[in-house]
């Protein structure tokens, strides 16, 4: 990443980084919820708004309508990757967006069963986000794709199918892959990145270039799928509270823009913090502020004659009450 800047840049090539086999993860293959015990165990979570949303998905899907799933980092972290691998699958997922730190989480499962290191350690011991392995492999991937001129999702997406990105690696848990399910079934897998937020932006082999290149097609990607919410669909927000929001946002506007805005649609937003959706209205009141809640349970439906719907609850909860509903 070349630099004409007067401006002094940091040097990369001084960063230490040691083997991801080496660290301690918080999540693990024991913690992922697996689509046979959430078909199995009665739903902790209930509430009527909930099945509204399942019924509007399930009638989308029915009707070959968008059905966008978009993630923060911390539902992939919380171990939800195998319930919507499995979604997938059925054909309840028409295109699933999620941030970089999304992207990582889902990478490392698959690499090594494992992810989510200890920040505050990791932090005290100069050690926090370098990993070698996670770093040089995504980092490498993506400069691959940028050459190609293809997109965050797909590259790594088609790395963890088994392509040279450049060089071919093995993936011995790549069926647990959002990305690696993404690109067998052709759904698009979008990364919204913020450079210079997520940990593989720490490594020597980290590209500006290329991260924003192939980040920005996955942009034009997701926005071209928002014109098929023209004639209605569902989209669906999990923890993602300003990134993937905003995306939407923009989208939307752009498609409305061309004569083509999301007419009828559905949306919904699942997080765990109790908010009064009256402040939405109020820039005096903190939960203004709140994107999530604003764009996407207020404003975007509101501005195309849809509904929105707020699922405020734990994700452990919330998330595998809503797959037992739409798979049984």
């Amino acid at each position: 990443m070349k630099s004409r800047s007067p401006f002094s840049r940091f040097d990369f090539t001084r960063i230490r980084r040691y083997s991801l086999a080496t660290r301690e993860n918080r999540t693990r293959a024991g913690d992922l919820v697996w689509p046979e015990t959430a078909r199995k165990t009665k739903p902790a979570f209930q509430s009527r708004d909930l099945d509204t949303v399942a019924r509007a998905i399930l009638a989308a899907k029915r009707a070959r309508k968008p059905v966008i799933w978009m993630t923060g980092a911390h539902p992939l972290k919380c171990g939800f990757s195998p319930l919507i691998v499995d979604l997938m699958k059925r054909g309840f997922v028409s295109l699933f967006a999620t941030n970089g730190a999304g992207t990582i989480h889902d990478f490392e499962l698959a690499l090594i069963g494992e992810t989510s290191e200890h920040v505050p350690d990791g932090l005290r011991m100069g050690t926090f986000g370098f990993a070698r392995e996670t770093g040089r492999l995504m980092n490498l991937a993506l400069r691959h794709g940028n050459r190609k001129k293809i997109g965050h999702g797909e590259s790594l997406g088609r790395f963890l199918c088994g392509e040279p990105f450049p060089k071919q690696v093995n993936f011995p848990h790549g069926d647990w892959s959002i990305l690696a399910t993404g690109w067998r079934l052709r759904i698009p897998v979008t990364a919204h990145v913020t450079v210079g937020g997520d940990i593989i932006h720490q490594h020597p082999e980290f590209d500006g270039e290329a991260v924003g290149g192939c980040s920005g097609r996955d942009f034009a990607i997701f926005a071209a799928h928002c014109e098929r919410l023209v004639r209605g669909g569902v989209v669906i927000n999990i923890g993602s509270a300003v990134t993937n929001p905003e995306v939407l946002l923009k989208s939307v506007s752009m498609c409305s823009n061309i004569g083509k805005p999301p007419r009828g649609i559905v949306t919904a937003n699942f997080d765990f913090q109790p908010v009064n959706l009256a402040h939405m209205r109020d820039e005096r009141k903190p939960g203004y502020y709140h994107r999530d809640l604003k764009s996407i349970v207020t404003r975007i439906p509101q501005a195309f004659g849809g509904r929105g719907y707020y699922i405020c609850g734990d994700f452990l909860k919330t998330v595998p009450a809503l797959y037992h509903t739409l798979v049984s």
